[in-house]
């Protein structure tokens, strides 16, 4: 497999859907001309809601809808594969959606959906957020098998849980997030070279990175690691395209020289 780019777009959505699209569509094509053959949105790109339940007014049927639109068309105008960040797709639960990947091919076919598992809570002072009011949770790891080797899926709170990673059996990452200002500055890197390094793998990481119209401060850092742990490139704040290549070879030898994933006994 030959060396080939990759992209983390980073955003600051709004309450705004039509806008929040624009944005996206500019990035993508923007990291298109960079040499990106495979690009990965924010969490939540859509919208950003004033309020929590504001997705849960622009939810989608699975399948159809705006958002879906958007990213099958974008994949296939651009000729690259996308993660479609998350999206709020219908559910069986009143009042609840599932919080959604979905990744299209390069002629713009949906070939994957992962409903993100773990859903975040946390309360420090006036800050607090809880997912489960309006989120009902995944259970099922998704991983596929790509020109790009096997991408692995994960969203935002999942990067917390290492068990994710390891069922995934993955050679690429990808973890579209909107990681809180606080908790971000703590973990957000840190997380991911652990997850890099435990899985020697590529990771993808999409983030919302600023401050949004509901208050809300995300704090960004995108980047792309290797499965060493190195940081290859990344974006503190504001929209943008963060670049990478990546080399299969290089993993290739990583996982030759240190073979922990064949040395695993649990």
């Amino acid at each position: 497999m030959k060396p080939f780019k990759v992209a983390a777009l980073q955003m600051v959505s709004t309450p705004r859907v039509a806008g929040n699209i624009a944005v996206a569509g500019e990035l993508i094509a923007q990291a298109a001309m960079l040499g990106a053959k495979l690009v990965v949105l924010p969490e939540y790109f859509g919208i950003m809601g004033l309020k929590d339940t504001d997705k849960i007014a622009v939810r989608e049927a699975d399948g159809s809808g705006p958002l879906q639109g958007f990213l099958a068309g974008a994949a296939a105008k651009h000729g690259v594969w996308v993660v479609g960040g998350s999206i709020p797709l219908e559910c069986a639960v009143p009042g609840k959606v599932l919080n959604t990947t979905l990744v299209y091919d390069d002629s713009g076919r949906r070939v994957a959906r992962y409903d993100k598992i773990h859903l975040f809570g946390f309360e420090a002072g006036k800050e607090r957020y809880d997912e489960s009011a309006t989120i009902a949770p995944g259970c099922t790891p998704v991983a596929l098998d790509t020109p790009f080797g096997r991408l692995g899926l994960s969203i935002c709170y999942d990067l917390r849980f290492p068990e994710v990673y390891r069922a995934l059996h993955a050679d690429l990452i990808v973890v579209p997030a909107a990681f809180t200002a606080t908790t971000g500055r703590a973990h957000w890197e840190l997380l991911l070279r652990a997850r890099a390094v435990e899985n020697l793998a590529w990771v993808v990481a999409a983030a919302q990175g600023g401050v949004h119209e509901n208050g809300r401060e995300t704090f960004g850092h995108s980047m792309v690691v290797d499965p060493w742990g190195g940081v290859l490139a990344c974006q503190a704040r504001g929209a943008g395209v963060v670049i990478a290549e990546i080399d299969p070879a290089v993993q290739k030898k990583m996982r030759t020289s240190l073979p922990a994933l064949q040395h695993r006994v649990m």
